[in-house]
């Protein structure tokens, strides 16, 4: 790769996030804290699978609808190894795209910008790997679910 040549992407992992509900935290002087329980899931791909064990994502809603994210949870592979992520992006849509969603409807998710960049943290050599790059995640929003497809950037 050439250092004028975009990128490529590696489809690494899907997670599946069950969420809680939000906890508002009240109106700052750049838009409304909340905070979102991670309350378990799954992720599975490339030779890596497991369960969420639990987090929160602590979101900042702006007066302009966009939602800053800043997620952290832990993963458990089905050998046993922990891994801490750190998702960190920003959610947007059409005010009535919003108000579907947090009405708990479902919306056509390309209506939906949902984009995160990934760290992960782990003890574990053989996943050593997830600390040595970035991850781009792309979201898609259910009533209690997340669905983020994560890449690794080349």
């Amino acid at each position: 790769m050439s250092v004028t040549s975009p990128p490529s992407l590696k489809h690494v992992f899907d997670l599946h996030v069950d969420v809680g509900t939000p906890i508002d935290i009240g109106p700052l002087g750049r838009g409304r804290r909340r905070s979102v329980p991670i309350v378990g899931g799954t992720f599975e791909g490339s030779g890596v699978s497991g369960t969420i064990l639990g987090g929160a994502d602590h979101q900042i809603v702006r007066d302009d609808d966009v939602v800053e994210i800043e997620a952290r949870y832990t993963l458990r592979t089905g050998a046993g190894a922990l891994i801490g992520v750190h998702s960190a992006g920003m959610r947007h849509a059409p005010a009535e795209v919003i108000k579907r969603l947090a009405a708990g409807e479902a919306v056509d998710p390309t209506q939906v910008y949902f984009r995160t960049a990934i760290t992960f943290e782990t003890s574990a050599p053989e996943l050593a790997w997830l600390m040595r790059s970035i991850f781009l995640g792309v979201g898609t929003r259910h009533p209690n679910e997340v669905v983020m497809r994560v890449w690794r950037v080349g």
